[in-house]
């Protein structure tokens, strides 16, 4: 009769809800979990156990440590949680983000790919402890059929339209346009902030307003200032930086943009320009300092890619090539670079009304 009973149980449960539990050790490792999602899946996941640090004067769950002041001089994998926190990512290439679980987490996710854990730890840090860790994963019941969300063609004559390079104020050719992207302004900010993408200052003086009050709350600061460039006559519209805190001086991803003046069916259209600073180079146009850029900037447009993939905020993503490409030139500062040739064209999705607020996720 028990048997039954619990056989009629078993039954009865979705086989599509399934639990996993696995157990993360005090490392700056990724821990595979095997839980591989699919967009729109629900997580939820919880933590327990306690790690104890060499310089720590208590233990700390997996809620992580108070941030201190000496965390200012630390490079973690998610520099805005404390200390040995539990934390997340969904995806293994470089632009997937990390979000934090702590103690407990529950949400969507907002693009497929496998889920790993880590503790939020400098490569340096030794600690003691495990934090055992319940996966409840659980897929729609019946699968929605996936949209096929109807964009407009973006002609080869819009792309050509588009000037290939940048320049300085004076007029220097510099980087190559390298992404486009279609969507309101409202849309562009939205996905690139679910990305982990942050504006950047304008003037030395923002920076140094901003650096200080990044300190003071123990943010991480990449908002360096970013020179203006030019496109369709004007400076840049917008700058945003990824990078972690210390090594943003000589190492962040990042791009300008600029509202092109022609739409695409009503839609606003926009010209990027991306690139990697990887250190410090000769500016040879007046013997300064300055960034100096990897020199496969294509390496950066699909950065970006994987980026707004990981938001599933994308409808549409693809490469054109235009009629004259650039394929090798050099910056305004004098450096060579080289490219396919290629360009990103990426179509936003329309806004849900959903919270943007979400787990880095990439399956790109």
């Amino acid at each position: 009769m028990f048997r039954a009973v619990l056989l009629s149980f078993l039954l009865s449960v979705p086989m599509w809800a399934q639990s996993h539990e696995v157990d993360v050790p005090p490392s700056a490792a990724w821990v595979d979990t095997g839980v591989d999602v699919a967009a729109g899946d629900t997580l939820q996941i919880s933590a327990t156990g306690q790690l104890q640090y060499v310089n720590a004067p208590q233990p700390n769950g997996p809620a992580g440590l108070s941030r201190a002041f000496t965390d200012l001089v630390r490079v973690l994998q998610l520099n805005d949680a404390g200390r040995g926190a539990l934390i997340g990512r969904i995806g293994s290439n470089a632009a997937a983000r990390p979000f934090l679980i702590g103690e407990q987490w529950s949400g969507k996710a907002p693009i497929g790919g496998r889920l790993f854990l880590a503790i939020n730890q400098s490569a340096f840090d030794q600690a003691t402890g495990i934090y055992h860790v319940t996966i409840a994963h659980t897929a729609p019941e019946k699968k929605a059929a996936s949209a096929n969300v109807q964009v407009p063609e973006f002609p080869h004559s819009l792309l050509d339209s588009i000037p290939r390079r940048v320049s300085d104020p004076n007029g220097a050719p510099g980087d190559r346009v390298n992404f486009i992207i279609v969507g309101s302004q409202e849309q562009m900010q939205a996905a690139f902030k679910a990305a982990g993408w942050v504006v950047v200052d304008k003037t030395d003086r923002d920076a140094v307003v901003s650096g200080l009050f990044a300190s003071f709350s123990k943010q991480a600061y990449v908002t360096l200032p970013m020179s203006e460039l030019r496109l369709f006559g004007r400076s840049q519209d917008f700058g945003y930086a990824q990078a972690d805190p210390l090594r943003v001086v000589a190492s962040r991803h990042h791009f300008r943009i600029w509202k092109a003046p022609d739409t695409l069916q009503g839609q606003t259209v926009w010209a990027g320009a991306g690139t990697h600073d990887i250190g410090f180079d000769r500016d040879q146009r007046n013997n300064g300092v300055t960034h100096k850029i990897d020199p496969n900037v294509d390496g950066e447009r699909d950065y970006i890619a994987d980026s707004l993939m990981q938001t599933g905020m994308v409808a549409k993503a693809f490469y054109m090539t235009p009629t004259d490409p650039v394929r090798e030139a050099r910056t305004a500062t004098g450096t060579t670079f080289t490219s396919d040739g290629r360009t990103l064209i990426i179509y936003l999705a329309p806004s849900t009304g959903e919270s943007a607020s979400s787990p880095g996720a990439s399956n790109h």
